[in-house]
């Protein structure tokens, strides 16, 4: 009896298995210590294949940039639903523990493709990702009835902003960190980190300011 035929697989199929092997193979090895012949032994196909779908290296590690990305914004997108706007430390926890959740299921590409960025233009779109989470943030900061008093004098959406460059680049900090400390537990990082944001969010809702 023959042997079925093997099902051919789709563009989208073979590129989401590059895209796996080129995960696995920079997480090993680090991105200068990695070639497409490395990526394509991992995935069990030619490197004339890869390149049928990307043109570079550094193009394919774009892509696992922002394909993680996406799968980032979703779960942030799925952990905000449901979550009363009125309630903004409820919001931003949820935010938060969905920002940490992907950080310890995905450990290896938070480090390798968040933390290390490898070079200008993979490090631009970095950038790019962590100006959007910016936005999502700085949007949950201005949805808490008390945000209008975070301006001062005449409101404004300029220190909200600071505030959420603040409050990402902590968390990102928290999240490099976090990725050589696996003991500490996720209660445990989203409680210190609530702790430093929202008390002093709320204190700065409440009309309380620095006097030097």
């Amino acid at each position: 009896m023959a042997a079925p035929a093997r099902r051919r697989l789709s563009a989208e199929e073979r590129r989401a298995g590059i895209l796996d092997a080129a995960l696995a193979v920079f997480s090993a090895r680090g991105y200068h210590a990695s070639s497409i012949d490395d990526i394509a032994r991992e995935a069990g196909i030619s490197k004339a294949l890869i390149y049928e779908h990307f043109a570079s290296k550094q193009e394919l590690y774009a892509h696992l940039l922002e394909r993680n990305a996406e799968a980032l914004f979703a779960r942030l997108g799925a952990a905000l639903e449901g979550v009363e706007v009125e309630s903004g430390a409820a919001r931003l926890a949820a935010g938060l523990d969905a920002f940490f959740a992907f950080v310890e299921e995905r450990r290896d590409a938070w480090r390798i493709l968040f933390r290390d960025a490898a070079d200008p233009e993979t490090a631009a779109v970095l950038d790019r990702v962590l100006e959007q989470i910016t936005a999502v943030v700085a949007g949950l900061i201005a949805q808490d009835p008390g945000a209008r008093e975070l301006g001062g004098e005449g409101g404004g959406e300029g220190p909200v902003r600071l505030l959420a460059v603040m409050l990402v680049g902590a968390a990102q900090s928290v999240a490099n960190w976090w990725a050589d400390h696996q003991d500490v537990p996720r209660e445990q990082i989203l409680e210190i980190v609530m702790d430093f944001a929202w008390v002093g969010l709320e204190r700065l809702s409440a009309g309380e300011r620095w006097e030097g």
